[in-house]
């Protein structure tokens, strides 16, 4: 393959991957937005939306790995060179745009991973936090005996009952 077809290929697969990393970035701030909100209605949807940015990635990543061994074939690079090998190589002006992508990855990465620190952190709060009330609503909450009188006996346990079962 010539090797200016397979760069193109190449790039073409890269600007994709980016866009997904900015995506993930985008709904990984979505889902902190609604942590911080205390909202957490939203949660299961906004977590499924970062997990179907995942997945498409994976798959981007097999497409970039496919197109990065070809490129490495016509380079006379070995199969499963990185970005910045793959640069060393490349003629001009393709040296200079695998180097910004690399760079370009590097970036997205780390801001990525701060972020999703971020969020397991928040989701590590707001569960101590929910923990705790309902382990201080446990020794409060003021029931109804089989009299009908009101207790707070310790011994005693409330109940809720879900009738539309």
């Amino acid at each position: 393959m010539d090797p200016r077809l397979a760069l193109e290929q190449l790039s073409d697969v890269l600007w994709r991957e980016r866009h997904l990393l900015e995506l993930l970035l985008f709904k990984l701030e979505e889902e902190q937005l609604v942590l911080g909100s205390g909202r957490t209605r939203w949660l299961g949807h906004a977590t499924r939306e970062v997990e179907a940015v995942l997945d498409e990635i994976r798959g981007a990543e097999l497409g970039r790995a496919v197109e990065a061994d070809e490129v490495a074939r016509t380079l006379g690079v070995q199969p499963g060179a990185g970005l910045a090998e793959l640069a060393a190589h490349a003629p001009a002006p393709w040296d200079d745009l695998l180097r910004a992508h690399r760079d370009a990855f590097a970036s997205l990465t780390a801001e990525i991973s701060a972020l999703a620190d971020g969020n397991r952190e928040l989701l590590a709060v707001s569960h101590r936090a929910a923990q705790e009330t309902l382990l201080s609503l446990h020794e409060t909450v003021q029931t109804y005996d089989g009299h009908g009188q009101r207790t707070s006996a310790p011994d005693t346990h409330a109940h809720l009952v879900d009738r539309s079962i």
